[in-house]
């Protein structure tokens, strides 16, 4: 199974998450402070990062943005509240998913599960993957090596957490296809009820900031107003 890194603050969460994950089969690796778990992610070398978003030392959103600025690990927040601004800044700090406290075994197991997927997906994301190709996709200034697994921009390697990996090789695998923010939900992150487009819209936002020359001017990740996203140019 997976190696997981917990940093949360609180014993009884840590424990009890601990506990849940271990008997799933899991190796845990539990932190109590933001400095601690950075300390851990090097030593312990974890396959995914649950992370808390209040920590005593330094917040969530701090070692999110640390751990983002070198690694490109599955992250997943753990928040005592999902509607509020916590939520949306852990994603704008690079998260790929959060966890409302408490969470039942089989909802951690499940996301865990999805966003592994996410970091090593088989088939390139697309809704109808073509046959592997033997040379990359060239769009505009931007390649795509779906075997690879590689995305670059005029020539420079772009480093995409699994999320934006995920969510930009579904996108284009048919430019000018306008998928709503559900249908994203659902191909990208596995959430097959009526999820959160918060997911979508921050990962749009992040991915902008590293395949677009414009984040306000997009070429590529288009928004479609009232529908949701396509891939461009088209």
């Amino acid at each position: 199974m997976s190696r997981v890194l917990l940093i949360e603050d609180d014993r009884a969460v840590r424990e009890g998450v601990t506990l849940t994950l271990r008997r799933r089969g899991h190796e845990v690796e539990a932190a109590a402070t933001g400095e601690a778990g950075l300390t851990a992610l090097d030593a312990f070398r974890p396959d995914l990062v649950l992370l808390d978003l209040m920590l005593p030392d330094k917040s969530g959103f701090e070692v999110c943005r640390r751990i983002r600025a070198t690694q490109q690990i599955p992250i997943i927040m753990l928040t005592a509240r999902g509607d509020d601004i916590d939520v949306v800044l852990g994603l704008e700090a690079g998260a790929d998913d959060y966890i409302v406290k408490p969470a039942r075994g089989e909802v951690l197991e499940a996301r865990i599960r999805a966003v592994l997927r996410r970091a090593a997906p088989v088939d390139g994301g697309g809704p109808d993957p073509a046959a592997e190709r033997a040379a990359a996709e060239v769009h505009g200034d931007l390649t795509i090596d779906r075997a690879g697994l590689l995305v670059s921009k005029n020539g420079q390697d772009l480093a995409l957490a699994p999320s934006e990996m995920k969510l930009l090789l579904y996108l284009s695998a048919t430019p000018g296809r306008v998928f709503s923010r559900q249908q994203l939900l659902e191909h990208v992150w596995e959430h097959s009820y009526h999820g959160d487009a918060r997911l979508v819209d921050a990962c749009v936002m992040r991915l902008r900031t590293k395949v677009e020359d414009s984040s306000r001017s997009p070429r590529y990740i288009q928004t479609v107003r009232g529908f949701g996203y396509r891939f461009g140019p088209v």
